[in-house]
């Protein structure tokens, strides 16, 4: 599975889910927040996907610290990780698609950000 981000376009009122279709192509679920079966489900599978990128983390971190490691553990290395990082971009899409917009359009917070880089 692959995630390609610009292919996904967030749509309102409707959660993408941590996996995909037969076909390769992004499922979603429409909820109205109340936790039912299917989004209890994508929330212990996304989970399980953070502490799987957890682990291919450590893992990639110890094949880069080792310099004996050959090209094709540092190959299974990079593919172990971009099969997590597409994971994890999916998740975080995913949450931050369901975020509460702020009243004011994100403005207040945008503000903040600025003022917090002056100083």
């Amino acid at each position: 599975m692959s995630y390609d981000r610009d292919a996904v376009p967030p749509l309102p009122g409707l959660r993408l889910l941590p996996w995909e279709s037969e076909g390769g192509k992004p499922c979603f679920l429409s909820a109205d927040g109340a936790g039912g079966v299917l989004s209890r489900l994508a929330d212990e599978v996304e989970a399980e996907q953070l502490c799987d990128g957890a682990e291919v983390l450590k893992g990639a971190v110890a094949v880069l610290d080792d310099g004996k490691a050959g090209e094709h553990a540092l190959r299974l290395a990079l593919r172990a990780t971009t099969q997590s990082f597409g994971d994890v971009l999916r998740v975080a899409d995913s949450r931050g698609a369901r975020l509460p917009v702020a009243a004011d359009g994100g403005q207040e917070a945008g503000e903040r950000e600025l003022r917090a880089e002056r100083t």
